[in-house]
């Protein structure tokens, strides 16, 4: 088994030029050609961010509806009593409750993907922080995950909502698609990742705001993008 492994990595390395910072365009055409697993590969990306997300006005988070969606069955959870948990069932939400759906959180059962929660829910959704918190899917008005429009806020998680956080060290990393989507998908989902991701920059960030930048599937190699050209997306 791990020869096999080997010699799948070997011959898709094969296919990268480590030494080159490749073009959007021409790296969003070879990323499609490294796929070589039995599942349909998520197409990642990993952004190295010129911030100290240590300060508080350095940090950079949000979401953005990626146009041709993520391709991933997303189970979205709300949070939510009377009119609003019936305007959340009505849009598709897959589980919606209270006190019942807290106490499952707290024991553990959870069986989502995207928590949403009205305003006044919060201090209930407070009670399983520790829990949801470093799963990455505390409900947080930055990412409009806590409002009162559950209906959109469903539609936006179901529709190709991405959820972004830069860590300690200033990366970013995304799912923005998959290895089946066509060359024009992908771009249309990159660029629109990449200029959110500039909206975000920080007054306080200095010099070159993205540092480095690469793309690549879930099981393979990555490919080293140029950076200026991302910096110049607006």
């Amino acid at each position: 088994m791990g020869n096999k492994i080997n010699k799948r990595i070997q011959e898709l390395q094969k296919k990268v030029d480590f030494e080159k910072t490749y073009k959007m365009e021409e790296a969003l055409a070879n990323v499609k050609n490294l796929a070589s697993a039995k599942f349909d590969e998520t197409i990642e990306i990993a952004l190295k961010l010129n911030v100290d997300p240590r300060h508080a006005d350095q940090m950079v988070r949000g979401s953005v509806v990626l146009p041709a969606g993520t391709g991933k069955n997303v189970r979205v959870a709300v949070v939510a009593k009377d009119a609003k948990a019936d305007e959340a069932k009505a849009a598709g939400a897959d589980i919606v409750g209270s006190d019942e759906l807290i106490a499952d959180i707290q024991a553990g059962k959870i069986d989502f993907d995207v928590l949403i929660a009205t305003p006044n829910m919060m201090g209930m959704v407070g009670k399983v922080g520790r829990i949801l918190g470093p799963k990455g899917i505390m409900p947080n008005p930055k990412t409009g995950t806590v409002t009162m429009d559950v209906a959109k806020a469903v539609e936006n998680s179901k529709g190709g909502q991405v959820n972004f956080r830069v860590d300690k060290q200033g990366n970013v990393q995304a799912g923005i698609g998959k290895a089946s989507f066509t060359n024009e998908q992908i771009k249309e989902n990159f660029e629109t990742f990449i200029k959110a991701i500039n909206k975000q920059k920080p007054a306080a960030s200095k010099g070159k705001y993205i540092k480095t930048a690469a793309i690549s599937l879930t099981m393979s190699p990555s490919l080293s993008l140029d950076n200026q050209e991302l910096i110049d997306f607006k």
